[in-house]
């Protein structure tokens, strides 16, 4: 057996004995509940789907360099043909692109153990621009292609590019559902365990939601409410609900 192979089977393994560990503990826990007078049982609900993003965005910044700052200013604009030139043979139009206005900062040398000092070195001008557009694919393709620009001497750098979904609420709140029927779905099986019913639903609530790269891993630690991942086109949207059921 691959040593895959064997990671996957020992999950596979693992998983079957923790939801047969959570169905004996919360059936055990429902018997409990119907013999002290509790009369209900609280159970978690996951729903999941893939989605696609139908948005991008790409922020490019071009910069130039000067001893002075009307030379930086000049550095700047004499490169801002070429990378205009670069925006519009990706076939970017005027109501897709966002123009930032001009700025500029000191740059002060260092010594040679690395600390700022108050000697000026040169100044730095930049413009950025932001890309905006429903093919998704062009985003991906521009962002590629940055690199030649980068290649030929152009002082261009870029953020990753940006992918979203704009029908979020949408895709919440379908999921919601979908939850809210898993968590019935296991009320039923752990009550099962505990030789009681499920009666009515008593309350309920949201919990994380989640938009994650499509293979679902998060490297998120801090997640509390929930991840949105705008790194990858293709995704997987998750949310869990916290629902109480009375126990008859």
């Amino acid at each position: 057996m691959t040593p895959n192979r064997f990671h996957l089977t020992g999950l596979g393994v693992t998983l079957a004995i923790g939801m047969a560990s959570a169905a004996f503990i919360l059936g055990y826990q429902a018997r409990q509940a119907a013999t002290t007078g509790q009369q209900s049982i609280e159970v978690k609900g996951l729903a999941e789907k893939p989605v696609t993003a139908d948005h991008g965005e790409l922020a490019l910044t071009l910069s130039g360099q000067g001893a002075t700052l009307p030379e930086a200013l000049a550095a700047l604009r004499k490169q801002r043909p070429q990378l205009e030139q670069f925006i519009q043979q990706h076939q970017f139009q005027k109501p897709d692109i966002e123009v930032d206005n001009e700025s500029f900062e000191p740059v002060y040398k260092k010594d040679d153990e690395g600390r700022q000092t108050e000697q000026l070195d040169y100044y730095l001008a930049r413009q950025s621009y932001t890309l905006h557009s429903k093919d998704v694919q062009r985003i991906a393709r521009t962002e590629h292609d940055v690199l030649q620009l980068q290649e030929a001497g152009l002082p261009v750098s870029h953020e990753p590019a940006a992918y979203l979904v704009s029908n979020l609420e949408q895709v919440k709140m379908s999921l919601i559902g979908a939850a809210t029927d898993n968590a019935s779905s296991r009320a039923q099986e752990f009550a099962r365990h505990g030789n009681v019913t499920v009666g009515s639903m008593r309350s309920a609530s949201q919990g994380a939601f989640y938009i994650l790269p499509a293979n679902g891993q998060n490297d998120n630690s801090d997640d509390y409410g929930g991840v949105y991942d705008k790194s990858t086109i293709n995704k997987l949207a998750r949310v869990v609900v916290t629902v109480r059921y009375n126990l008859n």
